[in-house]
């Protein structure tokens, strides 16, 4: 969430960056919240006002009660403003509401590095690392391999679970969680804190985190419940701290998060609709950091580096893309995608590298002090980046490694 008062004072540069996406509704929204401001603005005046002049009359009667005259019209003129100051206040509530609902759906103020464009497809490829094993023969798909290994079962899980859902067995499923320690430890020797999160969120927290106006029709929500559960251990992670003030000695704060998530989508991804590469379960694990604003750039590229390293060390060819203002989401202000290179010579997309700034804290009230009983300095930075999405990985092991027979 943007700061209202920079939205006030520094209308025409948000302006400016806001229409680099290229989408007139934000725009549109923007003058919404901006007259809705306007409004909350006019009420509080007259909020004040009203409770000013009932402390004028209150201190009357006071006066005249010392002077033994009457004073029974001024006490129908408190009563009276008090019920006139009350309807106001409920306005005002009323009004404040509605302001802060407006600005959720603002977006972040994107860096200055990040591309104009449309879609995906506009990103701007920043680096290629590495380059697939020659096979000597025409590849198969993924889960044609691991039918015929009798590594999966997509057929019992449909029965039981629905489409979307897999039984993962044997060499596989050893594969997942070999695949999740080997990324715990990574992040572990590098001062990341381990964290097992709840793998539910409720609603106040989610809205906080991600804009669940868009995200919400791809999340799995608890009937009679105030719970979703999470589509990534980002989100409860960085809902950890929500309306506590943090000791600036303490950051930056680094989290590890495992968990398995949950996403309602599988949409249309050609020969990866069937198989691993979409799934509505599937294993994370997620860098995140809390910091002070002055660090978050230098964190940012922390968090590329460790998932370039990691997919190093696993000999996965990738590339870095910086994703472009269509793409970006409302979120981060500027982010990287890492996508692995597949038996097919088709990169995919395997972990987003965000730098949300102070927009998910301020969202969440997540402050920080410079000591303890020192003054408020201001919100912290928040970043996310995956370490692996183990099944989009093992996609690239998989096929990346198999032999002519089939075996991989």
């Amino acid at each position: 969430m943007l700061d209202i008062k920079l939205l006030r004072e520094k209308t025409a540069e948000v302006r400016k960056n806001l229409a680099r996406r290229k989408d007139k509704s934000i725009l549109d929204r923007l003058d919404a919240v901006l007259k809705k401001d306007e409004k909350y603005r006019k009420i509080l005046f007259s909020v004040e006002q009203l409770r000013k002049e009932r402390n004028q009359k209150s201190q009357l009667i006071n006066q005249l009660q010392k002077e033994k005259k009457d004073f029974k019209k001024v006490i129908l003129e408190v009563k009276k403003a008090t019920q006139d100051q009350a309807k106001k206040e409920e306005e005002l509530a009323k009004v404040a509401a509605e302001l802060r609902s407006d600005l959720l759906r603002i977006p972040n103020l994107m860096h200055e590095s990040v591309p104009v464009g449309k879609d995906e497809h506009d990103n701007v490829e920043v680096k290629r690392v590495g380059k697939l094993p020659k096979l000597g023969f025409k590849p198969k798909n993924h889960f044609e391999l691991l039918e015929n290994l009798g590594l999966i079962d997509s057929e019992r899980a449909n029965k039981v679970a629905g489409h979307g859902f897999f039984y993962l067995k044997g060499d596989l499923a050893l594969l997942d969680f070999s695949l999740q320690k080997f990324t715990i430890d990574f992040l572990a020797k590098r001062g990341y804190i381990v964290v097992e999160p709840p793998f539910m969120l409720r609603r106040k927290p989610y809205e906080g985190v991600t804009d669940l106006d868009d995200f919400e029709n791809v999340m799995y929500k608890i009937d009679n419940d105030d719970l979703y559960l999470i589509a990534t251990s980002e989100h409860p992670m960085a809902s950890y701290y929500m309306n506590e003030v943090l000791n600036a000695q303490e950051l930056p704060i680094k989290f590890c998060g495992i968990s398995p998530c949950f996403r309602r989508e599988v949409g249309s991804h050609g020969k990866y609709t069937k198989g691993l590469f979409r799934m509505h379960q599937f294993n994370k694990i997620e860098q995140f950091i809390f910091c002070k604003p002055e660090d978050s750039w230098k964190l940012h590229a922390e968090l590329q580096k460790n998932c370039e390293d990691l997919y190093k060390e696993l000999g996965i060819p990738y590339r870095v893309v910086n994703v472009c203002t269509g793409d970006l989401g409302i979120i981060a202000a500027k982010k990287f995608d890492t996508e692995i290179l597949m038996a097919d010579g088709e990169y995919r997309e395997v972990g987003s590298n965000s730098n949300c700034t102070d927009y998910q804290a301020r969202r969440l009230n997540i402050r920080y002090q410079e000591g303890e009983g020192k003054p408020v300095a201001g919100f912290v930075h928040t970043l996310n980046n995956t370490a692996i999405a183990t099944s989009r990985t093992m996609i690239a092991v998989i096929e990346n490694n198999q032999n002519k027979d089939g075996s991989i």
